[in-house]
């Protein structure tokens, strides 16, 4: 049944019985059945084409959720000063194993541009601002990358993109020293982000990273670098009175 309403979040215009099945390599009466029992608790409906799509209960308890979390109601307010400020895109993330996991998104009330990233969506670590950010707390020396990577290769998502493991550490040391990490469009052509440390309890660990997703042409990397230690402060003393 997880397997299923998994299935189901990846058809935003819905799936067939059939395409369900042939995705979780499962016979059809199995899948009818985890289909009833997640329409009996509102969690997938169908539509008049014989379409399973996730149901309106599924929504209520995401987004109610997510709206309620501690994390949220502390980022959200600080986000949204911060993208009117910038007139560029602020998200929250945090560290999910080899990945970051979009928390928070808002984007500027005016000029706003489509990227990739999605509340709850995920971008592979070592090629993003927050990511790097968050892994130079956590890796430090050869022997644990390795052990992070466990023999996986550092994909090229554009002409920038570090793919070395030894350039990869390096980054990750000049990015705990000078405090906040740097995508130089790194996982999107022309998007240039930089990404400062969200503490949110006294430990010496970031919660998660805020950063700032601007295009090229409008903000230059050596414009958004400018305003780092502005950005560092401003989150601090934006979080410290919500904790």
């Amino acid at each position: 049944m997880l397997a299923v309403l998994l299935e189901l979040g990846k058809h935003p215009e819905g799936a067939t019985l059939e395409d369900i099945a042939s995705a979780l390599a499962s016979p059809k009466p199995t899948v009818h059945r985890a289909l009833v029992s997640l329409r009996k608790a509102s969690l997938a409906e169908l539509t008049s084409r014989g379409v399973y799509a996730l149901g309106d209960e599924f929504f209520r308890i995401a987004f109610s959720n997510h709206a309620a979390r501690p994390d949220t109601a502390r980022i959200q307010p600080l986000l949204a000063a911060l993208a009117s400020e910038y007139g560029e895109t602020l998200h929250y993330a945090v560290l999910d194993g080899k990945d970051v996991v979009y928390r928070a998104k808002v984007d500027p009330a005016h000029g706003a541009v489509k990227l990739t990233s999605v509340v709850g969506g995920r971008n592979p670590a070592y090629r993003t601002a927050v990511g790097k950010l968050l892994l130079s707390y956590t890796l430090t020396t050869e022997t644990e990358l390795a052990a992070w990577l466990q023999g996986q290769e550092l994909e090229a998502k554009t002409a920038s993109t570090i793919t070395e493991p030894s350039a990869l550490l390096a980054e990750l040391h000049a990015t705990r020293a000078r405090g906040f990490g740097i995508d130089d469009e790194e996982n999107e052509p022309g998007v240039n982000c930089i990404a400062v440390p969200a503490f949110q309890d006294s430990a010496g660990i970031p919660a998660g990273a805020i950063s700032v997703s601007a295009l090229r042409f409008r903000y230059p990397i050596k414009r958004l670098l400018d305003t780092a230690p502005a950005l560092i402060a401003r989150v601090q003393d934006g979080l410290v009175g919500r904790l």
